[in-house]
């Protein structure tokens, strides 16, 4: 039984959104592991999909003032939409910092955390798949979940080891607010499994 009117195009905006976070999540991916040269090219074309996530975010927008039935309730619909804006926001400003403090070579720690990135985009992705289907979104959502609790954990051990390693108070600095803002993408990532859940729930 369809509990949700059909407006397919709510749906369509927010699959391109999940889209862009897929790709720009897998360019971060890529460009952390071939290194400084990597991530600085990996950086632009991120920033570009950024705007074209801000465009995506101001249509759906526009179209939700103008529409009166729409597939579950405005705010929900905002909720979602700022939710998936906040996690490439909080991506292309992770890939503008590792290149503006030259991080160079790469911890393996950034490579980790870019990977839990990208594997929680991709979970999201299919978690909008579900709602769009009217199916489980559980699975999924716990994904994002138990990658933001891994991604927090990543983050304390190197903070511990990055304070005891005896490098500089500069480097110290420049590490931690990388490895900060990388966490904090995934924490983005967790709110927008949270408001998919609170969604499916709300239209069962």
């Amino acid at each position: 039984m369809n509990l949700l009117p059909k407006d397919e195009r709510f749906f369509d905006y927010f699959h391109q959104q999940a889209a862009i976070l897929c790709q720009a999540s897998h360019l971060l991916q890529a460009g952390v592991k071939e290194g400084y040269q990597g991530i600085s090219q990996a950086a632009k074309r991120i920033e570009a999909l950024e705007r074209s996530g801000d465009n995506i975010t101001h249509q759906i927008f526009d179209r939700l003032r103008a529409t009166f039935i729409t597939p579950f309730d405005p705010e929900d619909i905002q909720s979602l939409a700022t939710a998936l804006d906040d996690v490439l926001d909080r991506m292309e400003d992770a890939a503008f910092r590792i290149v503006a403090y030259r991080i160079d070579p790469i911890p393996p720690a950034i490579i980790e955390l870019a990977e839990m990135i990208a594997k929680s985009c991709n979970a999201i992705d299919r978690a909008l798949h579900a709602l769009h289907d009217k199916a489980s979104v559980i699975e999924p959502s716990i994904e994002v979940n138990r990658l933001e609790e891994q991604a927090d954990a990543v983050e304390r051990n190197m903070l511990m080891d990055l304070f005891g390693s005896g490098v500089d108070a500069v480097t110290i600095v420049k590490l931690k607010d990388v490895y900060e803002s990388l966490e904090d993408t995934t924490d983005r990532c967790e709110d927008v499994a949270d408001v998919i859940q609170n969604i499916a729930v709300k239209n069962l």
